[in-house]
């Protein structure tokens, strides 16, 4: 008895996996946006084999939240690999090494949470100019926390510049998301929202 209901439970949820992969191939999509589903799918179909499925299924439920958190992850790394490079490597000030990683980190920050993550589209130039400008605007206002934690921690206290890095972006990504999620891409998610569910 048992084992019929966990078959018919994992059948269920690989029904969902297969709906989730298919609403994902229906949607027009650009090159990066294949590649981060494949390897999307990769994961979830290899943690769904290893009965691993609530954590698929919720996955799948905060989808948006979860792809933010690994672009998020992923522009965090840039951004420690250019710092270091920079201020280890080039021996280049903390400030300005901390400045030229969030350049770096921005951009890749951008088209990822663009193309990827919540996956707009400008209607017109006028629309383009408005979303870059509030996304840079927004990632200024978090360079700020981020340059006040470097350069208290590190330059005034003289703690770990490696440490202090990977904390400051940690505030800094939760900083972002509220940021993204609630001014940047806030129109553009409404639409896809009425999309979703016609």
């Amino acid at each position: 008895m048992k084992n019929k209901k966990s078959q018919k439970k994992s059948t269920k949820h690989r029904m969902s996996l297969r709906e989730y992969r298919n609403n994902q191939e229906n949607q027009k999509r650009n090159w990066m946006q294949i590649t981060v589903d494949a390897v999307e799918y990769f994961f979830l179909w290899l943690l769904d084999k290893i009965k691993l499925t609530v954590f698929v299924e919720w996955y799948i439920a905060h989808s948006e939240g979860m792809r933010y958190l690994v672009m998020g992850a992923l522009a965090t790394v840039v951004n420690i690999v250019v710092y270091d490079v920079c201020y280890y490597l080039a021996g280049i000030p903390n400030a300005i090494s901390n400045c030229i990683a969030w350049v770096v980190a921005a951009v890749f920050a951008y088209f990822t949470n663009k193309m990827c993550v919540f996956v707009t589209k400008a209607k017109d130039k006028k629309d383009l100019v408005r979303e870059v400008t509030s996304f840079f605007g927004a990632r200024l206002i978090t360079l700020g926390f981020d340059e006040v934690i470097m350069i208290v921690t590190v330059d005034i206290w003289n703690w770990h510049a490696g440490l202090m890095k990977v904390i400051a972006n940690i505030i800094v990504i939760i900083l972002n998301f509220i940021f993204s999620k609630l001014f940047i891409f806030k129109q553009d998610n409404k639409k896809s929202e009425k999309e979703k569910t016609k």
